[in-house]
């Protein structure tokens, strides 16, 4: 069946009484090169079980199926479950979990379900979940690599580097535990319904240990978030309203033990900086 095709898709859904739902995000793929291209950049092989989320009515999942080992899809979607079961029916090596990815233990799933394979997650995301998905995955801490199509901004952003507009505390995050590329992009003209953005393509292969040492990864995390809590003040001023055991004598100091000046903002910092402040705020910690 192909299913980029607009007027399989079409018949498909009708068949099924199906319709679009803007609230959980949906936009099918109708351009065939993009499924093949995405599963392809997953590095997925019969050595690998592929976890999927939002399968849609399945093109990706197809591809993938025949390049991996085993495909598992998460779908939250009730109205797809009978669409799936129609267009994934010939694959043996796919299981369809019906629910939402965020109520899933996802290190149980794996553990259950790609037993002697490679984790990998490939997916094309739905544009209103890929913060909390992406962070869902990486803490998880059980996938070689994560390759997902999403809003060409997202992508960029995860991507940036320091001292440009796009760069934040989600880029900080994604780059501490995974290596992110941006592969290429995705017109909105390749989507049913037509979403108003460009997508993107990003691959992000997980890192078997953090990008810096750190003294703890809950301090480093709470250091970022409050370095960007207030992009416009002072590296100082912005720590001050998250950090408010420590008095801003405590906190000049803990940045000149980082090397770093008071007067730095957060959006300039690189992942060795952002460890050597938080290792300094731990320091400072364990003193009190």
């Amino acid at each position: 069946m192909e299913l980029c095709n607009l007027n399989v898709i079409r018949a498909l859904l009708e068949r099924h009484g199906f319709h679009f739902s803007k609230s959980m995000g949906q936009n099918f793929l109708i351009d065939p090169s993009v499924p093949m291209d995405i599963a392809a950049a997953s590095g997925a092989d019969k050595s690998c079980g592929v976890l999927e989320i939002g399968p849609g009515i399945g093109p990706l999942t197809q591809e993938l199926c025949h390049a991996a080992g085993k495909v598992v899809s998460v779908e939250l979607d009730k109205a797809l479950l009978p669409v799936l079961a129609e267009t994934m029916g010939e694959f043996e090596n796919f299981t369809l979990i019906p629910g939402d990815i965020m109520k899933v233990n996802i290190s149980e799933l794996v553990e259950r379900e790609f037993a002697g394979l490679t984790p990998l997650v490939c997916a094309n995301l739905p544009y209103n979940i890929t913060t909390p998905v992406l962070t869902a995955l990486v803490k998880a801490g059980c996938f070689r690599s994560i390759t997902v199509l999403i809003q060409k901004e997202v992508a960029e952003r995860i991507c940036a580097r320091p001292g440009t507009a796009d760069y934040g505390a989600f880029s900080v995050f994604m780059q501490f535990y995974t290596e992110a590329e941006k592969l290429f992009d995705v017109p909105n003209i390749c989507f049913v319904p037509k979403p108003k953005v460009t997508s993107a393509v990003l691959h992000c292969r997980v890192r078997e240990t953090p990008a810096v040492a750190v003294k703890s990864e809950e301090m480093f995390h709470r250091t970022v978030r409050g370095a960007f809590a207030m992009r416009r003040k002072t590296l100082l001023n912005s720590l001050a309203g998250s950090f408010g055991e420590f008095n801003k004598e405590q906190l000049v100091a803990a940045i000149e033990a980082a090397g770093l000046s008071p007067d730095i903002r957060g959006e300039k910092m690189n992942l060795q900086q952002f460890a050597a402040l938080s290792d300094a705020l731990s320091a400072m910690s364990k003193e009190d």
